[in-house]
């Protein structure tokens, strides 16, 4: 008998091994009872917010067959190392209202035996998310210590190196082409190779990560020819890497649909110079292709260590970064990646250290249960019940300006052709020369606040007069009427006066144009 008919014969037993103690309950979700609920009801996210305007209702939350598909994926949490447990929190997944999620595919959580491959964990998630509505994609990481050179199983552990483990590696992405051609269509590749390397690794060169990304991208190809890959996973939003990394790229860029970037800003909205800049190279070098940005979230308390981390955060200060990171990108036609659905357990024997990475929206106990929703969770469902695939962004000719330079305004149109501004305060601002020509700065540095007091500003606008204006806050859901004197008209066109902002999104837009709850009294 020969090695390969070998490892056939030894993987269809362990798979069958897998599936018997799967089907027999070897992996339990938390109990419903012990689960909090999610809140549907008016105040299920109350602030002390006040404006000079009159509450008429609350944005409705929507499950995600309502909401449908639209710019964000919410990242599923290192499942593959036991940092988290799916079958604790997958029952919140649907109420979010977010229709894709990512999910790391751990090889060596899937293979501990040499030739021994038990899928039956991913799987289940991957056949989960499919029955509820929501797309898995599958990102490739990480390696696996098993074999010479076959990488580390964790984050900057190492890509695999030596001629055994890049073979054991190319058996393995073939192995999950073959096992999930039919049920997922999108896969990224290795996650943060450029990160800072564990002690006694060298950092990897742009040419050995375009190397490893297109040897799993013709992987995956070969078996699913119409697949929608995603390069690189840069841990750092760096123009000059990208740049690197997609010279070294050439032809073999076209494999590829997205490029991704992370980087984590105190201020989320001073990452769109450099992202701006990542956008130009990717048209300049791959035009079919896009930029796209695959993982970023704020933690909701104070914690030593990660990104973002030794800041006073709050959960109130996260859902505002969270909802201007992702209406952010929106803004800036980047696909978004949310991080994280839940609080991250690390701990031994895969990571050095106990440590909780609070950057979910489900707040869990160091059994990975859930015992809390955050705030965040019912900002993001706000979002997303506005921001899908129902509404376009006005990129020619925008009829709304806002002359204060530290608010950001975006633009769009809904599908019923009901105009639709989206606003908040990015902090302070400073201006800087660059090559004779004067700029407007941000604060990197200014995060968001833990204040919802409001101030009113003007915002001027060239089409026809709102028929029937609300003003929306992201955070509460809060739907409140905007009066007619907010609307002074005048030859030029119309300026909105005395519009609330502060450093969360706000809405402005039509009654008819979304769908809420309306207030009782």
């Amino acid at each position: 008998m020969n090695q390969s008919m070998t490892l056939a014969m030894a993987n269809r037993i362990c798979v069958g091994l897998a599936a018997a103690m799967f089907v027999a309950g070897s992996l339990h979700g938390q109990a419903a009872e012990n689960r909090p609920a999610v809140k549907t009801g008016p105040d299920r996210s109350a602030t002390a917010l006040q404006v000079s305007l009159k509450k008429i209702g609350c944005l409705r939350p929507k499950d995600v067959r309502e909401v449908g598909p639209s710019n964000f994926t919410i990242d599923g949490a290192p499942v593959d190392r036991d940092f988290a447990d799916f079958d604790k929190y997958c029952a919140y997944l649907p109420a979010l209202g977010v229709a894709k999620i990512r999910i790391l595919t751990g090889w060596a959580k899937c293979e501990k035996v040499k030739g021994c491959i038990d899928t039956a964990w991913l799987e289940h998630i991957v056949d989960w998310c499919r029955a509820h509505g929501i797309e898995p994609l599958l990102e490739l990481s990480y390696g696996n210590p098993i074999y010479d050179g076959g990488g580390g199983p964790g984050l900057a552990d190492g890509i695999p190196n030596k001629p055994e483990g890049l073979a054991a590696w190319d058996r393995w992405v073939g192995h999950l082409a073959k096992t999930f051609a039919g049920r997922v269509n999108e896969w990224a590749m290795w996650n943060e190779p450029d990160n800072k390397p564990k002690a006694g690794n060298v950092p990897h060169t742009p040419e050995q990560i375009v190397a490893f990304n297109v040897r799993s991208a013709r992987i995956l190809k070969r078996v699913m020819p119409n697949c929608r890959l995603h390069a690189l996973s840069l841990a750092y939003n760096d123009p000059e890497f990208l740049e690197k990394c997609l010279v070294a790229f050439g032809e073999d860029a076209k494999l590829f649909d997205t490029f991704i970037y992370h980087g984590y800003a105190v201020n989320p909205d001073s990452s769109y110079e450099n992202v701006e800049r990542q956008k130009a190279l990717v048209s300049r070098y791959a035009p079919h292709a896009r930029l796209r940005q695959g993982e970023n979230g704020c933690t909701s308390e104070w914690i030593d260590r990660l990104s973002l981390s030794r800041m006073p955060w709050t959960e109130l200060s996260q859902a505002k970064w969270d909802l201007r990171r992702m209406l952010g990108d929106l803004g800036h036609d980047v696909e978004s990646g949310l991080f994280c659905f839940v609080d991250i357990n690390y701990a031994p024997p895969m990571h050095p250290y106990h440590l909780c990475n609070r950057k979910g929206y489900l707040r869990t106990n160091s059994s990975n249960d859930v015992i809390r929703i955050k705030r965040v969770y019912y900002a993001v469902q706000n979002a997303v019940s506005i921001f899908n695939s129902n509404v376009t962004r006005v990129r020619e000719k925008p009829m709304a300006l806002c002359r204060d330079r530290t608010v950001s305004l975006y633009e769009y149109r809904t599908g019923s052709g009901s105009p639709l501004l989206v606003f908040w305060e990015h902090g302070p601002v400073k201006t800087a020369w660059r090559k004779s020509v004067l700029v407007v700065e941000l604060d990197p540095l200014a995060k968001p606040t833990e204040s919802v007091e409001t101030r009113g500003i003007p915002i001027e606008w060239s089409g026809p007069a709102l028929r029937d204006p609300v003003w929306i806050d992201l955070i509460t859901g809060w739907v409140y009427e905007l009066p007619t004197s907010r609307q002074l008209e005048h030859s030029c066109g119309i300026d909105l006066v005395e519009i609330p902002v502060y450093d969360s999104p706000c809405v402005l837009t039509e009654r008819s144009a979304i769908d809420f709850i309306a207030t009782t009294k």
